[in-house]
């Protein structure tokens, strides 16, 4: 008998509880999401990825590409201190990607016709580099 006392309790109080947080969530205004902003234009392959430095250039060509294909663009490498000096990755100017079911010369496609893009490059494993700096294009394999 003490046990089915608890539970009813136990149900009551859990019951009182979901309403209040129900009237409490009533009284909040709505929540209103931008609709076109670059930071959802890419996501990064992982936490340590650093792109919070991309300035609004390269920001402005992953949301050229995202907006392009159509597909949102996953940045496998942003700032980086290793490599060579002249890399536009050392001063926060680069991005390789991936588009997840894009070939890469769709990829690329969509990054030459964007405003400002400077390097483009292919590596052999299905990356993209996309720059800020130089016109030029590559290919390492």
């Amino acid at each position: 008998m003490h046990t089915i006392l608890s539970l009813v309790l136990a149900g009551l109080f859990a019951l009182s509880c979901y309403a209040e947080a129900g009237a409490q969530n009533a009284k909040k205004p709505p929540v209103r999401l931008l609709k076109h902003t670059t930071s959802q234009a890419y996501t990064v392959q992982t936490v340590s990825v650093k792109v919070g430095c991309f300035p609004p250039k390269l920001r402005a060509i992953l949301a050229h590409i995202s907006a392009k294909t159509g597909r949102i663009p996953m940045v496998t490498s942003g700032l980086r201190h290793s490599g060579r000096s002249h890399s536009q990755h050392r001063h926060c100017n680069a991005a390789d990607i991936r588009v997840p079911g894009l070939s890469e010369q769709a990829i690329i496609a969509a990054a030459q016709t964007a405003p400002g893009i400077g390097g483009i490059g292919r590596y052999c494993n299905g990356i993209v580099h996309v720059d800020i700096g130089p016109k030029r294009r590559w290919r390492h394999c």
